[in-house]
């Protein structure tokens, strides 16, 4: 590198440094002296290495930048302004009502991938891209993660440098910016980068330690991951958080302040640049991924009377869809062959991803493959989402459009026992900001509902059933997003049972009870629990005024809760059956009778509620 080149580099750190610092000063918040750290690094990698089209942030060929580290944000932002991207008086809307630059990056920004600033998160997500480049666009756009020393601490980290490891994904470059002091103090292992490449390395790494203050060691370190062959890269740079600024430089007590005196930081910084860097483009000759088109969609139909298992109807559905749309792909995390998506992988192995008991990772990646285009369905227990429910409230902040579905949830798995029983998903996943939460009970509503499902924009959720179920319903119905199906009802109801999944088929049994016993009960499947069909249960809520919702899930925040929002404002009595007692191993008919929402169960609930009532 010549001396004009370093200087350069020099002078564009500079001024990476001066609009994080007043970017941050106009806010009166912020993390410049995060930012302060990175400077060289990013100057580099921007004035150097990255192939990206500021013009055009939608080119399949442009390289990818993710902040893990997303609370330095001021720093990404200065990049854009050197790139073009923003003016400088948006640069100082930093933090404000309506700005574009958020606290921390959102894809608001049409050059932001993902939402940063939940530490952990950036790179898995850099994994599914770099998986994505690789397998899937196969394009030769590389995949760039600024990580913080201090998120080297979270599991989710290892998830993906075990993962990225195993794939060999040369296309993956993580900067690991060591300036040794998290929020209240120094980090685990200090400026120790021999630990970091140690335990980095031990997981198929490349690494590569260096000063992150000198822009030849950077050169040279970005250079040699852009070289490497079948491995992924760690530059492991020793950096000084503050640098630059005397005041806070390797100052503990400073992290996401706004410094005390920006004017005179400014002074000796060297004062305001304006530096515009001409980002290069990525190559014009690998700009279009081949995409596979498909064919039409022929699901699959089961007869009225069969006995099938709503995860056997969503595992052939999804190999259908597979061969129908060329962009969908299945991610598993080690349960294949219960969720039943062995099937896709069997049909398109090209197009299905293995993540091994890795639920972080596997979420983060269809964040990732979404980015591209591609349509994720990622499928485990609906208990293991728990794992990555952070990734999935990230997912939903990264306005990302991926489908979860949960298998073996409720208490009707049987004897597995609790620790395998999803009872927290409904309300987990309805809590989601715009999601989706499908439930169905039965084999041809479950396929129909998984063919949808490519389609709904936000974070999607559907809930199957291990056992087998009734076939109710015919082969090729419609099942819209939003609505329910009254399968039960007439002017003479007393009552109303709103039920989903396999307490659907019970609320049927007791509803048959109880008509032998002179009770007329109407039935509801809601197996949309959100959005709920409000209108059609508040209007059976007006003609019966008696409503029991029957679900296999906890009291809180699931179907009941739903029903009771939407019934909120109505002189209307809910009575609410639900799994209230943990669970112990047992049938499934036992699990249903001991939870209180079995056929018996209702139908004895029916008849107090009509003896209240009628007291």
């Amino acid at each position: 590198m010549v001396v004009e080149d370093l200087e350069f580099l020099c002078e564009l750190a500079a001024q990476l440094r001066v609009d994080s610092v007043r970017a941050s000063a106009a806010a009166g918040s912020g993390h410049p002296t995060s930012s302060l750290s990175a400077a060289e690094l990013m100057a580099v990698l921007l004035a150097r290495h990255l192939r990206y089209d500021v013009d055009d942030p939608g080119n399949p060929a442009n390289d990818h930048l993710i902040f893990s580290k997303g609370h330095a944000s001021p720093l990404y932002y200065a990049m854009l302004k050197a790139a073009g991207a923003i003016t400088d008086e948006e640069l100082l809307t930093f933090r404000r009502h309506g700005s574009r630059l958020e606290g921390h990056p959102t894809p608001r920004l049409p050059w932001v991938d993902v939402a940063t600033g939940s530490l952990g998160f950036g790179l898995p997500v850099g994994v599914g891209l770099a998986l994505t480049g690789r397998r899937l666009d196969r394009l030769p756009y590389r995949v760039w993660v600024l990580c913080g020393d201090s998120e080297l601490a979270e599991g989710s980290m290892w998830e993906a440098f075990e993962h990225a490891g195993h794939e060999g994904l040369s296309n993956l470059t993580a900067i690991v910016d060591v300036n040794r002091l998290g929020q209240r103090g120094p980090t685990r292992h200090g400026w120790d980068l021999a630990a970091y490449a140690a335990r980095i390395n031990a997981f198929g790494w490349h690494t590569i330690e260096i000063d992150g203050h000198d822009p030849g060691q950077i050169d040279f370190a970005l250079a040699d991951a852009a070289m490497s062959r079948r491995r992924p890269t760690a530059i492991i740079a020793r950096t000084r958080k503050g640098m630059g600024v005397s005041a806070v430089e390797d100052r503990e007590g400073f992290h996401g302040k706004p410094l005390k005196d920006p004017e005179q930081a400014i002074e000796e910084l060297g004062e305001v640049r304006e530096m515009v860097v001409r980002v290069a483009p990525p190559p014009e000759s690998s700009r279009g991924p081949h995409r596979f088109v498909g064919g039409p969609y022929r699901g699959p139909a089961y007869e009225i009377g069969g006995v099938v298992a709503t995860r056997d109807a969503f595992g052939a559905a999804l190999e259908a869809l597979g061969s129908a749309r060329g962009n969908v792909v299945a991610l598993d995390g080690e349960v294949a062959d219960s969720t039943r998506t062995e099937a896709f992988a069997g049909a398109h192995p090209e197009r299905f991803f293995e993540f091994y008991i890795a639920e972080q990772q596997m979420v983060a990646a269809a964040i990732g493959m979404q980015r591209r285009g591609w349509v994720p369905y990622v499928a485990t227990f609906a208990a293991f989402f728990t794992r990555a429910y952070d990734f999935v409230r990230m997912a939903a902040i990264s306005r990302a459009d991926v489908r979860l579905v949960g298998s073996h949830a409720g208490v009707s798995i049987g004897a597995d026992g609790p620790s395998q029983m999803g009872l927290e998903d409904l309300a987990a996943f309805r809590a989601v900001h715009g999601s989706t939460v499908l439930y169905p009970c039965d084999a041809n509503q479950a396929a129909a509902l998984t063919a949808a499902m490519a389609d709904i924009t936000g974070v999607s959720y559907l809930r199957t059933t291990r056992n087998a179920t009734p076939v109710i319903y015919r082969p090729g119905e419609e099942f819209p997003v939003g609505g329910s199906r009254v399968l039960r009802g007439s002017g003479r109801d007393v009552v109303t049972i709103v039920a989903a999944g396999i307490t659907v088929h019970e609320a049927l049994a007791a509803a048959d009870a109880l008509a032998g016993d002179g009770v007329a009960a109407g039935v509801i499947d809601a197996y949309s629990v959100k959005p709920l069909d409000a209108a059609t249960i508040r209007e059976a809520a007006d003609r019966t005024r008696l409503v029991i919702t029957v679900e296999d899930h906890w009291p809180e925040g699931g179907l009941g809760d739903a029903v009771l929002d939407a019934l909120a404002d109505m002189d209307a009595k809910v009575v609410k059956l639900a799994v209230r007692v943990m669970p112990g191993s047992a049938t499934t008919e036992e699990q249903l009778r001991d939870a209180g929402i079995d056929h018996a169960a209702i139908r004895e609930a029916v008849h107090d509620l009509l003896a209240v009532a009628t007291s």
